[in-house]
């Protein structure tokens, strides 16, 4: 898996950024859905990356997934738009995302990693894969207000 910096210009992850934005409104009330756009993911407080894997013809790799890296301080990161593609669905994606992201933000000097999912049973598997990596709930951080429908999650780094 290759992961690169700075990709939002490429069909695919605009693609599999409109499809992540279509999911969060189908699952979540609209008060609730804290999902970035495509202007909002090119904010210079925000990094973004893209997996791709080889392709098995050896043609063009495709597009596995994303995630962005949002500074909330010099000493606190957040977790946005992570999202794995259908197709590369089961292939351990999204633990090579969360490992990167927290590779970066140690590497950055964050002491925090958090991050804000939902509630629904369509977000299950989200909140399995962040406890996995050692993100416990948390209250909420940074501009967010206590939601319902959401779930707040944070790491330690260091």
């Amino acid at each position: 898996m290759r992961i690169t910096e700075g990709t939002l210009d490429h069909p695919a992850v605009r693609e599999l950024i409109s499809e992540h934005l279509a999911d969060m409104h189908e699952t979540s009330p609209p008060e609730s859905i804290h999902a970035l756009d495509l202007q909002a993911l090119q904010s210079p407080e925000l990094t973004f990356w893209s997996a791709w894997l080889e392709d098995s013809a050896g043609a063009e790799d495709v597009l596995a997934g994303c995630a962005a890296l949002k500074e909330l301080d010099p000493a606190h990161g957040e977790i946005k738009t992570m999202r794995t593609a259908r197709s590369a669905r089961g292939r351990g994606v999204a633990s090579t995302m969360v490992q990167h992201l927290v590779t970066e933000a140690t590497e950055r000097g964050y002491s925090r990693l958090s991050l804000e999912t939902g509630v629904e049973d369509y977000f299950a598997v989200a909140r399995r894969l962040y406890a996995r990596h050692g993100f416990t709930v948390c209250p909420p951080f940074g501009d967010y207000i206590l939601d319902p429908n959401s779930v707040f999650m944070t790491r330690t780094l260091g």
